[in-house]
C-alpha cells in the first residue's frame, strides 16, 4: 500500500510539473507572438498593392521572382512572422541584389572607402545598409515568431503529458483500492490445504 501512495504522489507531481510548465509556455508563445505582432504593426509597412503584381518585370518593383513568395500578401500590412520573412528575403533582398549586382555590404562599404569622392558609390553604401538593416530586423521578428509558434506546439504536448499522467495516476489509485477478499472458514467445513 505505501508502494501505491508513493507511485501516486510521483504521478501528482510529475502531472503538476507538466501542465505548469505548459501554462508557463503557452503565456511565453501569447507574449513573444503579441511583442512581435505589435512591433510588426507600428512599423507600418506594407506590401505593394494586387495592381503592382499585374505585369512583372526585372529591374523593377516587382520582379517575377516575387510572384510567388510576395504577391499573396499583396495590399497588407505587415503583421506576422512569414510575412516578414517573405518581404526580408523575397523583397528587400531582391532589390538590393539589382542595386548592388550581387556584391555585399562590406564589398561595397570596402570600395567606397578607397574612393572617398564618389558619392555615388556612398549613396549605394547607405542605401544598401539601410536595406540591410531592416531585412535583419525583418528576419528578427521572424525567428521570435518560429519560437512562439514552437513553444505553443510544446505548450500543447506538455498539457497532454500533464493531463494524461494524472488520469493514469487516478487510474492507478483506482485500480489499487481492489477490496481485499477474505477467506472465511466456517464451522464444520473441512479445510484443505494445497
Amino acid at each position: 500500500m505505501r508502494r501505491n501512495r508513493l507511485v501516486a504522489f510521483a504521478g501528482f507531481a510529475l502531472s503538476a510539473i507538466l501542465l505548469a510548465a505548459g501554462g508557463l509556455l503557452l503565456w511565453g508563445s501569447t507574449y513573444v507572438h503579441n511583442t512581435v505582432q505589435n512591433q510588426l504593426a507600428a512599423q507600418q509597412i506594407y506590401f505593394p498593392a494586387q495592381a503592382a503584381f499585374a505585369h512583372p518585370k526585372a529591374g523593377t518593383e516587382i520582379t517575377p521572382s516575387m510572384i510567388p513568395s510576395v504577391s499573396q500578401y499583396a495590399g497588407q500590412q505587415l503583421l506576422t512572422g512569414q510575412q516578414a520573412e517573405a518581404y526580408a528575403d523575397h523583397f528587400i533582398a531582391v532589390h538590393i541584389d539589382n542595386m548592388t549586382g550581387g556584391k555585399t555590404y562590406s564589398q561595397l562599404s570596402t570600395e567606397s572607402m578607397a574612393q572617398p569622392n564618389n558619392t555615388k558609390l556612398a549613396a549605394t553604401v547607405n542605401t544598401v545598409f539601410k536595406g540591410e538593416t531592416l531585412r535583419s530586423m525583418l528576419l528578427n521578428a521572424y525567428g521570435w515568431w518560429k519560437v512562439a509558434q514552437i513553444t505553443f506546439i510544446a505548450s500543447i504536448v506538455a498539457f497532454a503529458a500533464g493531463g494524461l499522467g494524472l488520469l493514469g495516476t487516478l487510474f492507478g489509485l483506482t485500480l489499487a483500492r481492489r477490496p481485499e477478499i477474505l477467506h472465511e472458514v466456517i464451522e464444520g467445513t473441512p479445510v484443505t490445504h494445497a
